[in-house]
């Protein structure tokens, strides 16, 4: 039997979403069509929860059935990520903000509020900015707006390899070859950012490393992201211009009612750059997440649920 199975395990997006797995077409930041993979559950005002960097919407799965008690609940894979398209061309810097802002278009025929979480968040500051029409309430967690180095080892490693090469090497299923490896490193990943390691299953490690098993391209998308970001980091330090400064010159533009959730024990991101992000984006409320790490969303997620229902004042 094949390491992984098709069968092996209740498909996660038929368990969790009464439709199951679904999907839109997008015209993407470089104009070619792409599909991306979606689900959605419950009814209401339509409530987005965005993944961060090198995830997908499996991500939420502890609080997509809590939200979904009161509004319409709508998970997506961002390209490259999850069961989305995985293009071979290269990305434009800021590709995942258009992307986002035609995926709320393309669903939605009224604003949304959008829940996001680290790179996630900070994409949904742009969109905000860039696209207030379409955002009536914003919740960002842990959201990367002060970073100024990449917070893992495995991103550096990834930043360093030349994408022709990772291609190569995710087109030659390398990945899947060593399927065992793959999902012990992601495995070791996730565990280091949740204040409580054991609380990540064998079942979410299956889950988490899934795409980059089985779909040929996600290594890649999610290393020439991490490469994008660094770019944006290096351009910031140089004082050359970039999304990041960008992004935060124009946090007093943002007008919609916000929430900061941010985890005391956030090993990427300190707690002390969601202070300063309060005190930059007029209006906001902050919350700091005792016993929480930077994977607040499956690590933390009572804590996620009752603050983003408290704002929303469902509760």
């Amino acid at each position: 039997m094949k390491y992984y199975s098709k069968t092996s395990m209740q498909d996660w997006w038929k368990s969790t979403f009464p439709k199951g797995r679904e999907i839109i077409k997008i015209t993407d930041a470089s104009g070619y069509p792409v599909s991306i993979a979606y689900g959605e559950k419950g009814e209401g005002k339509p409530l987005f929860l965005i993944h961060g960097i090198g995830g997908w919407s499996y991500n939420w799965r502890y609080n997509i059935e809590t939200l979904a008690k009161y509004f319409r609940v709508i998970c997506f894979d961002a390209k490259g990520y999850g069961f989305s398209d995985k293009p071979l061309y290269r990305e434009k810097n800021n590709h995942q903000i258009i992307e986002f802002k035609r995926i709320i278009s393309a669903l939605c025929d009224r604003p949304a509020i959008v829940v996001a979480e680290s790179l996630g968040g900070l994409i949904s500051l742009a969109v905000a900015q860039d696209y207030p029409e379409l955002i009536s309430d914003l919740i960002v967690v842990n959201v990367p707006i002060f970073a100024d180095n990449l917070p893992h080892w495995g991103m550096s490693l990834l930043s360093q390899i030349p994408l022709e090469l990772l291609q190569a090497a995710d087109l030659g299923r390398i990945t899947t070859l060593f399927a065992p490896l793959v999902k012990e490193i992601l495995a070791i990943e996730r565990r280091s950012v949740l204040f409580d390691p054991t609380k990540f299953t064998e079942t979410d490690a299956y889950w988490m490393s899934y795409p980059y098993i089985q779909f040929p391209g996600t290594l890649t998308k999610a290393a020439e992201d991490i490469q994008i970001a660094v770019k944006e980091i290096q351009r910031n330090q140089n004082k050359q211009p970039n999304l990041i400064s960008k992004i935060q010159k124009n946090l007093t533009v943002i007008k919609c009612p916000t929430l900061i959730l941010w985890g005391q024990q956030d090993s990427w991101f300190p707690y002390k750059h969601g202070e300063k992000l309060s005190k930059l984006l007029p209006g906001s409320q902050l919350k700091i997440l005792p016993n929480c790490n930077h994977d607040a969303s499956s690590g933390s997620p009572d804590a996620v649920n009752a603050a983003v229902l408290q704002f929303l004042k469902k509760v």
